[in-house]
């Protein structure tokens, strides 16, 4: 026997990897999916973090969703009237929502907080700061 043919269910498994790998790629190119690196997000705006965190289960226009879970509309969204409350749930989650602020800067929370209390039917003029979010931290 060849050193090649001793390891049959190796090679296939690196070829199987190099494939599934090559192809997650791909399919993220052609999606113009955002990978964040690490444990933090890398999306700098409201609305790219929202495009790409939050638009999963709050769906794209911010109508929310019932499936395997209740994800509730964001948009025209009377919760959002105090900006403390969007940080919050963002900082330490509530019910299904995971505290996806762990992995956000303090600009990165106050940027998707501001952008989802002005899109969506929301009118909220006043402005989370970062100053808030550290507060909240």
């Amino acid at each position: 026997m060849t050193q090649q043919s001793k390891h049959p269910i190796g090679q296939l498994a690196a070829a199987f990897v190099f494939t599934a790998l090559s192809a997650g790629a791909a399919l993220a190119d052609s999606a113009g999916a955002t990978f964040s690196d690490g444990d933090n997000f890398s999306e700098k705006t409201g609305q790219e973090l929202y495009a790409n965190v939050c638009q999963a289960c709050h769906m794209d226009q911010g109508q929310g969703a019932v499936g395997a879970g209740k994800y509730p509309a964001l948009a025209k969204n009377e919760n959002l009237e105090s900006g403390g409350y969007p940080v919050y749930v963002i900082l330490h989650g509530q019910k299904g929502m995971p505290p996806v602020g762990s992995m956000m800067s303090d600009d990165q929370v106050a940027a998707v907080v501001n952008y989802v209390r002005t899109n969506f039917g929301n009118d909220y003029k006043d402005p989370v700061t970062v100053e808030d979010v550290a507060g909240a931290r």
